[in-house]
């Protein structure tokens, strides 16, 4: 089992500065101050950053040729409080040469179900969580775009669903 802490100091308003035990820092804020991510949008960066580090680590190691990589998310609150995300779509948009749609959407399926604990967390309560992928593939000219959903997790999913 592994630690970690963050502590939150109030700097005036709604303006907090988080030290992180690793060393880190950055601020929080609410929409009115406007001096850092609201935390909501700090929880889908958390998401996306988690998600990105599994896909293109399993990219590498499955040996497809990207040369460009991102994910995009967004997602939807309940207007009512505590107003949770409903629901979240990550797109996985992956550029290069013959990228093997099996191998990327194996990639997505494996960080979701085992690898990503911000999307087992997720998964784990109220919100839907869409999965999906992009594909530039380079390889054609124009380029030939692929796109589709991976599959949807949650509500209330249990962590390391999917075999390997």
């Amino acid at each position: 089992m592994s630690e970690k802490s963050v502590t939150a100091r109030h700097t005036g308003a709604m303006r907090f500065a988080l030290a992180t035990g690793s060393g880190h820092e950055m601020i929080l804020d609410d929409g009115q101050g406007g001096t850092g991510p609201r935390p909501t949008e700090a929880l889908l960066a958390s998401l996306a950053g988690c998600t990105a580090m599994d896909v293109v680590s399993l990219l590498t190691k499955k040996r497809q040729p990207f040369s460009a990589y991102s994910v995009e998310a967004r997602g939807s609150q309940q207007a009512e409080y505590p107003q949770v995300y409903t629901w979240i779509e990550l797109v996985h948009v992956v550029e290069g040469r013959d990228i093997d749609d099996v191998a990327v959407r194996r990639c997505i399926e494996l960080s979701a179900t085992k690898y990503c604990p911000i999307s087992a967390m997720v998964s784990a309560g109220p919100t839907a969580v869409h999965h999906c992928y992009r594909i530039h593939d380079t390889a054609s000219e124009p380029p030939d775009i692929r796109e589709g959903e991976v599959l949807v997790t949650g509500p209330h999913a249990t962590v390391g669903s999917a075999e390997s």
